[in-house]
């Protein structure tokens, strides 16, 4: 038996088992990547398709995801490729990338306006070793490494990554605890510590699908603007009123396909609302 030290769920897996998140395996007596270079999806997308607004905009990066996922969202918007039965049985099937490999493709979209790799679609960081061997490579190569994430890892995990990720788009999905752990199966304070040790990292924007009944309370992101205004850099100052925050409108989707799609209204007042403390607050899919 070996325990998974990955995310806050601590999986401890019997030889030959895998983990929650469908792809980390017991292997040897320790845990391992299951999904180490297995791409299920790969695709060169504007930057602000990420969403990153203030990083390199106008540019292009080689987005790349896996299979596996920590959390249960039930508005998942890739929950076919991320978690989904298909996804998670897929492992044997798809044919392994090496991180060079994966480098060399990205270098040959330069000419096209590529400045590096995203790492994204799945949770990336439960296969965070291809994420490590690539983006150093990446990042020898001259090129940008970018992190597409819910937060949900440890600090150890993120350490790992602190010499070549660039920028870092890090879901918030709400701020409530309890929503955090019933409704997406998740840790909020998980993600708050990992939001504060990566904003001292690299750049980072916040991104807050605003789903009715879960996201959309005033009282709860004037509560999460707040705590963001409140982050701190490497010495301790104050630089969270600088970081980015994206309030994206949801639609309906995956196993909430009666609840609507949010109000572009209330989008608005939100975003306003944030825009009294925050200097960077841009609304999606609106």
């Amino acid at each position: 038996m070996a325990r998974c030290d990955v995310c806050f769920r601590q999986c401890e897996l019997n030889e030959g088992q895998t983990g929650f998140c469908g792809a980390r395996i017991c292997s040897g007596e320790k845990v391992t990547a299951k999904n180490y270079g297995k791409l299920t999806s790969v695709a060169l997308d504007p930057i602000e398709k990420k969403p990153l607004n203030r990083f390199y905009p106008g540019t292009m990066i080689l987005s790349v995801g896996s299979f596996g996922c920590n959390l249960r969202c039930p508005f998942c918007q890739n929950s076919e490729i991320s978690w989904s039965k298909q996804a998670l049985s897929c492992g044997s099937t798809l044919s392994t990338v090496t991180p060079q490999e994966l480098v060399n493709i990205a270098e040959k979209y330069t000419s096209q306006g590529n400045i590096g790799i995203a790492f994204t679609y799945n949770e990336p960081l439960i296969g965070y070793e291809f994420v490590r061997d690539t983006a150093r490579l990446c990042k020898k190569a001259g090129m940008k490494n970018v992190l597409v994430t819910n937060g949900t890892a440890g600090l150890n995990v993120l350490d790992e990554l602190s010499d070549c990720i660039d920028a870092m788009n890090i879901d918030l999905k709400c701020f409530d605890e309890k929503t955090y752990r019933d409704v997406l199966g998740g840790d909020l304070e998980t993600v708050r510590r990992f939001i504060a040790r990566a904003v001292q990292m690299c750049h980072v924007e916040l991104t807050t699908l605003v789903v009715p009944g879960i996201s959309d309370g005033e009282q709860q992101l004037t509560e999460l603007v707040k705590w963001v205004t409140e982050l701190t850099d490497a010495n301790g100052r104050a630089i969270g009123s600088e970081v980015v925050l994206h309030l994206t409108r949801y639609f309906p989707r995956f196993r909430m396909t009666d609840t609507p799609a949010t109000d572009i209204g209330l989008i608005k007042r939100l975003a306003d609302i944030a825009r009294q403390r925050l200097k960077y607050v841009y609304i999606g899919n609106c």
